[in-house]
């Protein structure tokens, strides 16, 4: 299986004195979010076959990160900011499913199921705001690792 972690692109920051749910899901792209989101974009979209299924955060920011790819994707709520690592295994049905799948989400998530699925001795790894890390699953020796087969920041694109 291959899962493809997409971090959202830069978002605005709260307003001061903000610090609710809601406002943080509403949370838009910068403009310089804009720009990695579709820089990033255009490289998944030459990488990506279009079997792959897409799911996002309902944050507003994954949602424009997502939209900048311009393929049809799923708002999942357990992608929410503050989701466990667990809980997007269990969305992508990791190392089973059998088309590759693309999260679009947040940190510490993302980083955490990395450290995690590499069996790193941290338990989270540094994620930057429009980077992704691409990973496959491959059985050795009986037993399914996962390897990374890329890892892509908008900034080098």
């Amino acid at each position: 299986m291959d899962l493809v972690l997409w971090r959202h692109a830069e978002a605005q920051e709260l307003p001061e004195g903000t610090a609710d749910a809601r406002s943080d899901l509403e949370r838009k792209l910068t403009a310089r979010g804009e720009k990695q989101a579709a820089r990033m974009a255009e490289w998944l979209d030459r990488q990506l076959p279009g079997s792959a299924r897409i799911l996002a955060s309902p944050a507003r920011r994954c949602d424009q990160t997502a939209l900048a790819l311009g393929r049809k994707f799923k708002i999942r709520s357990e992608l929410a900011p503050g989701a466990t690592p667990e809980a997007l295994l269990e969305v992508v049905q990791w190392p089973v499913a059998r088309v590759p799948v693309l999260v679009i989400g947040h940190q510490p998530t993302l980083g955490q199921t990395v450290a995690r699925l590499l069996g790193l001795v941290e338990n989270d790894c540094a994620f930057k705001k429009g980077a992704v890390w691409w990973l496959r699953t491959r059985e050795r020796n009986g037993q399914v690792q996962a390897v990374v087969v890329s890892v892509q920041s908008p900034d080098f694109l």
